[in-house]
């Protein structure tokens, strides 16, 4: 994988004049990067373990697919165990990411806009009303809010 990615993962500004052993980056532009304070690290550490399990990522994958789906679905989707499917659940609505309506005898789970709202937030480091811009190779990502 990491192969895969190197070696021109992050689009550069590069300074072809440069003297040899130097880096492109100039002081200036280590002064406009911004810190990743130790708090949020904590938060993004914990939500890269979180998503770094293959079921509980289909999971968030089939969510983001319909308003809500109940457990036995997901078994399906997912071809585990009810026991299974509910522990990843259950890992998920401890952090807040999806939360559970109860009909009768069936849980319906649904994404928490709210909580994947503070996540993309954390992740990029904006604030309301900014917009950040990723570059890796010919892909464009950016982000912003546009409302409350």
């Amino acid at each position: 994988m990491v192969a895969l990615l190197a070696p021109k993962m992050f689009e550069h500004n590069t300074n072809s004049g440069s003297a040899e052993g130097s880096t492109p980056e100039s002081a200036s532009d280590e002064s406009r990067l911004a810190p990743l304070s130790p708090a949020t690290t904590r938060d993004l550490v914990q939500l890269f373990k979180l998503l770094g399990d293959d079921t509980r990522v289909r999971v968030l994958h089939y969510l983001t697919q319909r308003d809500e789906l109940n457990v036995r679905t997901l078994c399906k989707l997912l071809s585990q165990s009810q026991p299974a499917v509910s522990h990843h659940l259950a890992l998920l609505r401890e952090d807040g990411i999806i939360a559970c309506r109860r009909d009768g005898k069936h849980n319906y789970y649904h994404i928490v806009p709210k909580r994947m709202q503070a996540y993309l937030d954390l992740l990029f480091g904006t604030s309301k009303g900014e917009t950040k811009k990723v570059r890796i190779e010919d892909a464009l990502l950016t982000y912003g809010r546009d409302g409350e």
